[in-house]
């Protein structure tokens, strides 16, 4: 298991490093390729990756409520421990509540709990990413126009995902080709723009950073292990809810931080620090949640 995390989360390294040393040789101006990743590759990629996924949102409704309680409940916990680190919550808070729950999320459920819970996963990946792009980018942006943020192209493509994994229905073949190849551009785009930002972090945005690698899986875990309870979840359910909870920020808080000018360089440092601490938040998580089963 800790070799699978391993190889999970050292490609992530390697691609950060890479754009920190581009940061720091050519600048760390990036805003034109972020707003061109959040506005067409980060969308098709979910949409190719709900497009391709089956699962049951009715069989699941208890375990999506969790999902959302965790997400929204981290906030909570994180809103006064940015105060006291005199950090904006505005920086703080959303990466904290949002976390990495698909390119991290999934490939690790599939690991530790196989195919039969991957559509639960999913389930979860949905939940954050549809409180993400409405809720998570109003706490980054409160004067954000709400009908704007619901026919951004990241919500209209999970939703087109969400309706074409619910009825079975598949892509043809040459736009599913389309789709995935734009896709696969997302991920390594977010990471290597990520070390570019880096490269402009100063000592304090590394302090926020690391309060921001221990506060996410501890006030995840915090809420999701009596919440599961409260809900009565079934045994394999609390195991996937445990993972979910642990996991490190997404890297999509930065994209956010980015496009809505909201201190980049120190969400870029939560972001990074978080997934240091992974590895050693996710195994004891794994482990807390393979004793559930």
């Amino acid at each position: 298991m800790a070799a699978r995390i391993l190889q999970i989360i050292l490609p992530v390294f390697a691609i950060v490093a890479g754009g920190w040393l581009y940061g720091r040789r050519r600048g760390t101006e990036i805003g034109g390729l972020n707003r061109m990743n959040m506005d067409v590759f980060v969308p098709a990629l979910v949409l190719g990756a709900l497009s391709s996924r089956s699962f049951d949102l009715a069989a699941n409704a208890r375990l999506v409520a969790a999902g959302a309680g965790v997400v929204l409940g981290s906030g909570l916990v994180a809103w006064p421990v940015a105060r006291w680190l005199g950090a904006s919550p505005r920086t703080f808070v959303p990466p904290m509540m949002f976390n990495n729950s698909g390119n991290m999320g999934l490939p690790l459920a599939l690991l530790a709990f196989g195919e039969p819970l991957l559509p639960a996963a999913v389930a979860l990946f949905v939940t954050s990413n549809l409180l993400h792009f409405t809720v998570g980018a109003h706490l980054v942006r409160p004067d954000a126009h709400a009908g704007r943020l619901l026919l951004s192209p990241m919500v209209l493509a999970t939703a087109a995902g969400v309706a074409l994994s619910a009825t079975h229905l598949a892509l043809p073949g040459w736009v599913a080709v389309t789709v995935r190849m734009v896709g696969d551009v997302a991920i390594p785009l977010l990471l290597f723009t990520l070390g570019v930002r880096m490269a402009g972090t100063t000592v304090a945005g590394w302090r926020v950073g690391l309060a921001g690698a221990l506060v996410r899986p501890l006030a995840g875990l915090a809420v999701a292990l009596p919440l599961g309870r409260a809900l009565a979840l079934p045994p394999a359910q609390v195991a996937l809810l445990t993972l979910f909870a642990s996991l490190p920020p997404a890297v999509l808080n930065f994209l956010f931080a980015e496009e809505y000018r909201q201190e980049p360089e120190q969400v870029a440092s939560i972001v990074l620090v978080g997934h240091l601490a992974s590895l050693v938040f996710v195994p004891l998580a794994l482990a807390l949640a393979l004793r559930a089963t």
